[in-house]
């Protein structure tokens, strides 16, 4: 009778378990959104805005994100050899005040105040590049500033389509934009980098990438030339890599590929199960599985904008795929709520879609999480995409995932935590740790009466960023006790022990019904 009795109890304890995984969602999951500037798709909404507006867009959208349950911000910096910051490099991009080299008027740095909205949300920030478009929609009437790269050094670049491109092949076109990249990442608070898929461009029928010139210049050691160009890819990811490490090492270095990196007719061995038209590897010369087997990026974040069971590329086999091909790296899966009600695939008619796919991805034990494309949808919100978000699956917040492998030290606990009643709830500060340069965040667990707070997703309220030792805990209601126990995180997200914990019964509400009495 015991042993059935005792398998009975862990049998309970399973599906309890699992029940509050499903009710809370993971502790530390990866939510993210690109915000992209380029052709002002999400921010601004579009160019010439005044300083005082164009802050209020952002701040709304940041607003946006937080409320439906992000903790990451993917901010496009540099859509096309220009900049969305002070930079001694590059022109102020076009797409903020409507013509290349105009700043913003009265001053005020987008990267500098995005990275500090960000943080104080308690959202991480994540600078995005593109490293080798230099212009887009380009013709010979174009206006480029007159510090434009491409009138500077115009041997760098060549002409593919309607766009300019670096030719990653010239390796001091390659050099100049790992300088721009690693200035940045000087100057700013910067919690991540970030490139999407763009290394050299997507194919176009019927005509091929002009890169003649330097393929007999510098790729004489490669008889084929497509090997060639995966090396000069292979060489700037690895280049920048040892850049990052060398200014910042706490810094996180991300891609963003295109979803599909080979399929398997090309490669029965490493292929995924797809029929793409193009890939990663074979059109747009990204060895994405050698930058993680090598360790040069810390994250991937494949862009799967296609349905569960989509006959050429099925989202669920990818994610699947994906999950069998991180090399103990971090892996993030890109969504695509732009899709929802708005694509020839009947599939994203259904509201059930989006969730359904991020409860796949919490079932791959190898995601960490999603980024969303793109920012703007959240407020749209096709068929309640964004609500199901906020009132369901990221109803509770989560932390970043750590990155234990760049620093797996656990910093201190916080101390020195006091609590006091305030009229809006419970206050709370503590004491800043000496260090507090190295902590990215602070989190607070909460519980009540005889539940007791512990470190797990069921009792996390609240991340706050580094610089802010105090919270005010507005949801209680009038008598009840309140218990609570406070963390530190580092930059990599490795967490501290929980701290003492202090616990206050609540006032609030006692004089707003003394005051309706009156009344």
């Amino acid at each position: 009778m015991l042993p059935r009795l005792l398998s009975l109890l862990l049998l309970a304890s399973f599906f309890l378990s699992l029940s509050m995984a499903q009710t809370y969602g993971p502790k530390r999951e990866f939510r993210g959104a690109w915000i992209a500037t380029v052709k002002n798709i999400d921010w601004p909404s579009r160019a010439g805005l005044s300083t005082a507006a164009q802050q209020e867009e952002a701040i709304e959208l940041l607003d946006e994100l937080k409320a439906a349950g992000l903790n990451a911000v993917i901010f496009q910096v540099r859509p096309a050899t220009d900049a969305f910051y002070a930079s001694r490099f590059e022109p102020w991009s076009e797409w903020l005040m409507g013509e290349q080299g105009k700043g913003p008027q009265p001053f005020y740095d987008p990267l500098e105040f995005f990275i500090e909205e960000s943080h104080k949300r308690g959202m991480e920030f994540h600078a995005w590049f593109n490293p080798y478009r230099a212009a887009v929609d380009y013709d010979s009437l174009k206006p480029l500033a007159p510090n434009h790269i491409t009138r500077l050094r115009p041997q760098w670049f060549v002409q593919y389509g309607k766009n300019l491109y670096f030719d990653p092949g010239v390796p001091e076109g390659r050099d100049y934009v790992i300088q721009v990249i690693s200035d940045v990442l000087r100057r700013y608070d910067l919690d991540g980098i970030h490139f999407d898929d763009y290394f050299y461009p997507y194919k176009i029928s019927g005509q091929e990438f002009p890169d003649d010139a330097s393929y007999a210049q510098f790729g004489y050691r490669y008889p084929n030339r497509d090997n060639w160009r995966r090396n000069n890819v292979d060489e700037f990811i690895r280049i920048m890599r040892d850049s990052l490490l060398t200014i910042k090492p706490s810094v996180k270095f991300g891609i963003s590929p295109f979803g599909v990196w080979r399929n398997q007719s090309m490669d029965p061995t490493y292929g995924s199960n797809t029929r793409a038209g193009q890939t990663s590897y074979d059109d747009l010369y990204a060895d994405i599985l050698k930058w993680l087997r090598e360790g040069w990026i810390d994250y991937v974040a494949p862009q799967i904008y296609w349905s569960i069971g989509y006959p050429p590329a099925a989202f669920d086999i990818l994610v699947e795929w994906w999950r069998d091909h991180t090399y103990g790296k971090h892996l993030y899966i890109g969504q695509a709520p732009y899709k929802v009600a708005n694509n020839a695939d009947p599939n994203w008619d259904d509201p059930k879609q989006l969730p359904l796919q991020i409860r796949m991805i919490r079932e791959a034990p190898e995601a960490d999480g999603s980024i969303f494309f793109s920012a703007k949808w959240f407020k749209q919100n096709p068929l309640g995409f964004a609500d199901s978000l906020r009132n369901n699956l990221y109803y509770f917040p989560a932390l970043p995932p750590r990155y234990d492998w760049i620093d797996p030290q656990v910093p201190p606990r916080p101390s020195g935590i006091e609590t006091d009643q305030d009229p809006q709830g419970i206050a709370m500060r503590w004491t800043p740790e000496s260090r507090a340069e190295d902590l990215s965040f602070y989190a607070v667990y909460k519980g009540q009466g005889k539940n007791y707070p512990v470190a797990t997703p069921q009792f996390l309220v609240a991340v706050l960023p580094a610089n802010q030792p105090y919270f005010l805990d507005e949801d209680t209601r009038f008598l009840r006790k309140y218990h609570y126990v406070i963390t530190a995180l580092d930059k990599n997200y490795n967490e501290s022990g929980v701290s003492e914990m202090r616990s206050q019964r609540s006032w609030k509400g006692l004089f707003g019904k003394k005051k309706k009495q009156a009344q």
